[in-house]
């Protein structure tokens, strides 16, 4: 059994490359990366894919999760249809420490044709790197989730 945490990456077509520079840089950081694909370029559709990284969530296997497709929007709206999901699209590091901080975010969600691989590790890391805070946001979060 491995104290590293889990993290399963997903995408479709679109964003196989940056998926998969991201998993190394996972992996680098000392994180397990579960890499579950797509891995050839055809057309797929990322609502499925949305879906596969959030069950893995979702059931504990993995401990968050990080999923692209074009614009990040839509796999994210795919993802937040499993319950115990709170996934949020991100393009800037703020936004992705703060869904962790103060939402308790799960799955980060990156578009790959808005933003490239050096701000998309940015963003990767300071989602990881970020902590739930707890407090009046946790009754927040119970909202959500009710």
């Amino acid at each position: 059994m491995t104290d590293k945490k889990r993290i399963v990456l997903s995408s479709d077509h679109a964003a196989i490359e940056l998926r998969q520079a991201l998993a190394q840089h996972i992996s680098d950081k000392g994180f397990e990366a579960v890499d579950i694909g797509p891995t050839t370029p055809e057309s797929t559709h990322y609502p499925k894919h949305g879906q596969a990284a959030a069950e893995r969530v979702a059931s504990g296997d993995c401990d968050l999760g990080i999923i692209l497709c074009g614009t990040g929007q839509g796999i994210m709206m795919a993802a937040n249809k499993v319950k115990g999901i709170r996934c949020g699209v991100c393009m800037d590091t703020f936004s992705a420490r703060m869904i962790r901080e103060h939402n308790n975010a799960n799955i980060l969600s990156i578009g790959a044709r808005i933003v490239g691989e050096s701000l998309a590790t940015e963003i990767v890391d300071a989602f990881l790197d970020a902590e739930f805070e707890g407090g009046r946001h946790a009754t927040r979060v119970d909202m959500i989730e009710a």
